[in-house]
């Protein structure tokens, strides 16, 4: 999956702003929920924050506090950079985390949580915790149109296609297997909670 995202970098962000290969598709609300979410995320309470895929940094610039973003892909870490350019930044495994126990007051991780299989979930809930005793998920919320797991096809830019497994989530679910909690937001598209 590292090449997949080192390769996706550059592009990752059409997904949110629906621009590139994301253009063309329907997604009612879409524009209004990011907007939501991203509210509902800078309405935390500022934190030592951890997080974990981050990504291109879009999430975790409307994060408020010190923060640390981890990912696998030194591109997508560049891309971050550039977004949240008050973070710092490490590469790193979010499964064997390059930190003391309680290093973090939060962890934070946002369309990650989906792409883990079972005992990868078990293993990432357990360095979320040893790091941190606040964890806050995002990740997709599950609609009529998908199934609660799938395999998926991704198409990159460059016409490569790579096999990606994915979950999707209710609030209610979500919040239940981080160990219970508050749900933070439930729209259509996304979902969040925080245990």
């Amino acid at each position: 999956m590292k090449t997949y995202y080192d390769r996706r970098a550059r592009e990752y962000d059409d997904w949110w702003l629906g621009t590139g290969r994301f253009a063309e598709r329907d997604r009612p609300g879409w524009e209004e929920e990011v907007e939501a979410l991203t509210g509902a995320l800078a309405a935390l309470p500022p934190a030592r924050t951890l997080d974990i895929a981050c990504g291109t940094g879009f999430l975790t610039r409307h994060l408020l506090g010190e923060l640390v973003g981890l990912d696998q892909s030194a591109t997508m870490l560049d891309e971050a950079r550039r977004q949240a350019p008050e973070a710092t930044f490490v590469q790193g495994d979010a499964l064997e985390l390059p930190f003391e126990d309680g290093s973090f007051d939060r962890i934070f991780t946002a369309h990650f949580y989906g792409h883990l299989e079972d005992e990868e979930r078990e293993r990432f809930l357990r360095e979320a915790r040893r790091v941190a005793s606040e964890l806050v998920v995002a990740d997709s919320a599950l609609r009529d149109d998908v199934e609660p797991e799938e395999q998926q096809e991704r198409i990159l830019n460059d016409g490569s296609r790579w096999e990606v497994y994915k979950r999707y989530f209710t609030a209610e679910d979500l919040a239940a297997e981080l160990g219970g909690g508050e749900i933070l937001f439930a729209g259509h598209w996304f979902v969040a909670a925080r245990s």
